[in-house]
């Protein structure tokens, strides 16, 4: 299990549902401090805990755990792209980066041109 991907799958869910992570942890019965304890002590959840909070989320599992993103990709753009941003290995995400840079100088110099 990729801890760093289920924590950033739950807040980019969170996100879509317009809910705090610890609301959702808290209010799913997985435990309101889930995601620091996973964070900070690197505790891997139980099988129950992702199940109650995908449950909670109106997700299933296996989109929970980042090994579908159907779900994720139907919704508003923003969480999607930083969804599949945080999927991507560090190198790839500097490209990423420096091409929105890139697009973004772009754009500028042909407001200025106008």
């Amino acid at each position: 299990m990729d801890k760093q991907l289920f924590v950033q799958n739950v807040k980019v869910y969170c996100q879509i549902k317009g809910v705090k992570p610890t609301v959702a942890c808290m209010e799913s019965g997985a435990g309101k401090s889930l995601l620091s304890q996973i964070e900070r002590r690197g505790i891997v959840p139980s099988v129950e805990k992702v199940q109650l909070l995908a449950q909670y989320l109106g997700v299933t599992v296996s989109q929970l755990l980042g090994e579908d993103a159907s779900e994720i990709s139907q919704g508003q753009p923003q969480p999607y792209l930083v969804f599949r941003y945080n999927q991507l290995p560090p190198e790839d995400q500097k490209d990423v980066m420096e091409y929105i840079e890139f697009k973004f100088t772009q754009m500028e110099k042909n407001k200025a041109s106008e």
